[in-house]
């Protein structure tokens, strides 16, 4: 009677909190909307981007948004590609991260657009020489890609919840599966190398051409020598790898305490163990660019770097950065103890996850606020309101978004959904 009395009770808690959730999401949406109405009636006069700043606070978004995606989907990898031990268990919610992720990024750059009504030109009018074209293609094949691996991976429970639940999540499961409820071996093995071919064809199009690529667009601007480098697209993806991690960390963490999944503190410790080294291993590549960047006192790199740790962004680099990306999570998980309980591993996780928007804002900003050429007046950048608030808007609808899918898809795999 007890154990049915704190089961009712913890259903009761569950739903306030669902319900405090839906509410806080349509109030940021609500602001985030006249964001976007401002956006739709003044244009790009609603910011403070200039012919000197024309890329701000939504690219750095922007990247930041392809950089999670990108990084949970090579957390994904790691079970359906390289078969490491227990980490089935997040499989899909990486993939479905990774999507999700992937429609915020591109609704940044859509507002980000002087013309969003020319959104399909590119599709249009292809051109081979331009990174950015090339960049628009791969985007929608990675999402394809993606799409089709969350597909496989939960098939076979999709099947099973449109034959066990009468109600809207068993009506969409049962559209989801697409005509094959087949559960068989055979069946569910052709679903496993499905996955897995589709995650081969995904590693190099999310390395090479999804964030690796994204880094192109600005290592390609040889006017700008703090972006021109061929270190710079390898920094995006080891940075992504790590703000996957961390992501995908975070949420396990937060569904296994709202009731929505099991906890195994084995997955738990493994996977604050990866993220420790792709911190570790990110902040060592920032570090030698820093380095290969003043030593050659190139007076682009050496302002730009200037501007990045001593002036006008130096909170950003300092606190946000190093102190949020770097020290926080090393020092949450440097003990074997520590990275066994959730309430650390949750914290590094979001440290982390915070820590790499510093990292983007100090990719996109510095580098514009120091003229081109010599002569030109150095450039000033600081996000309008309208740019924060569309900004929060569109992350809220990418939360929507995660939380209707969590509620009608099985992204944890059955038997371990605590009812």
């Amino acid at each position: 009677m007890a154990t049915n009395t704190r089961t009712a009770a913890a259903k009761v808690d569950r739903n306030r909190l669902r319900i405090a959730w839906y509410a806080l999401l349509a109030v940021l949406l609500a602001v985030g909307a006249y964001g976007g109405y401002l956006r739709v009636t003044e244009g790009l006069r609603a910011t403070n981007l200039s012919s000197a700043v024309p890329w701000g606070a939504w690219v750095a978004f922007y990247i930041y948004f392809v950089g999670l995606s990108a990084g949970a989907f090579l957390v994904s990898t790691l079970s359906n590609v390289f078969d490491v031990e227990g980490m089935h268990e997040i499989e899909r919610e990486a993939l479905f991260v990774a999507i999700v992720s992937m429609i915020v990024a591109l609704t940044f750059v859509l507002v980000d657009l002087g013309r969003m009504d020319r959104l399909w030109h590119p599709f249009a009018w292809r051109q081979p020489l331009s990174v950015l074209s090339w960049e628009v293609h791969a985007y929608v094949l990675y999402i394809g890609v993606l799409m089709g691996e969350l597909y496989f991976s939960m098939r076979r429970d999709l099947v099973a919840t449109s034959e066990s639940d009468d109600g809207l999540r068993g009506r969409v499961a049962g559209l989801l599966t697409l005509g094959r409820t087949d559960t068989d071996a055979e069946t569910l093995a052709a679903d496993r190398t499905w996955l897995k071919r589709l995650g081969v064809v995904g590693i190099p199009l999310a390395i090479v051409f999804v964030h690796g690529g994204t880094g192109n667009l600005f290592a390609v601007a040889a006017a700008r020598s703090y972006w021109f480098s061929p270190l710079f697209p390898v920094i995006f993806i080891t940075s992504a790898v790590v703000s996957g991690m961390a992501l995908i960390a975070l949420l396990y963490v937060l569904r296994a305490r709202l009731g929505s999944r099991t906890l195994d503190v084995a997955l738990l410790e493994r996977m604050a163990a990866l993220f420790v080294g792709f911190v570790v291993l990110d902040a060592s590549l920032k570090v030698l660019e820093a380095f290969v960047g003043l030593y050659s006192l190139h007076p682009g790199h050496v302002e730009s770097w200037l501007t990045i740790m001593t002036g006008e962004m130096w909170w950003s680099f300092w606190l946000v950065m190093v102190g949020l990306g770097w020290i926080a999570s090393l020092v949450l998980l440097h003990r074997r103890a520590w990275r066994r309980r959730p309430a650390f591993v949750a914290a590094a996780g979001a440290s982390v996850v915070l820590g790499v928007i510093g990292t983007r804002f100090n990719i996109v900003v510095p580098a514009q606020i120091e003229p081109a050429l010599y002569g030109l007046p150095t450039g000033y950048y600081v996000p309008s309101i309208p740019e924060w608030i569309l900004s929060i808007g569109i992350v809220a609808f990418g939360l929507l978004v995660y939380t209707i899918g969590t509620e009608l898809l099985p992204l944890v795999p059955r038997g371990e959904t605590h009812d």
